[in-house]
């Protein structure tokens, strides 16, 4: 059994490729697709990582994320932010809110399972 990944996603043809890409490089997925879920399902599994987009309904990625990290239970799990979002001042504010990176799509599969890796390698060490 891989390490738990939880990626939050609103659009499916993006959500099922992160999930295969993922599930294929050895983790467990769990995937939902609104900010609401996203934060319930990290309150219950305690996932390794989370993937969260920025623009989803119910809450945005920089919703949950403020929530995760102001939660004593989930401000220590890594948070990968993956979005079409890529105005400098969109990329800090994820940054100065705690996540870990930030990916801007369109995306390569490769490089999204590396940089998961990344984060996941740098966490386990601390």
């Amino acid at each position: 059994m891989g390490q738990l990944i939880l990626v939050a996603e609103d659009q499916q043809h993006i959500r099922n490729l992160i999930e295969y890409k993922l599930k294929n490089s050895g983790y467990d997925v769990v995937a939902v697709e609104d900010g609401a879920a996203a934060l319930e399902k990290a309150r219950e599994l305690s996932p390794a990582l989370i993937m969260l987009d920025i623009m989803m309904p119910l809450m945005t990625g920089f919703e949950v994320l403020a929530s995760l990290k102001n939660d004593p239970h989930t401000k220590a799990i890594p948070v990968l932010l993956v979005t079409a979002q890529s105005k400098e001042h969109e990329v800090l504010r994820g940054l100065e809110l705690g996540a870990e990176d930030y990916i801007t799509k369109p995306f390569s599969p490769n490089e999204l399972a590396a940089r998961v890796k990344k984060v996941l390698l740098k966490h386990t060490a601390t």
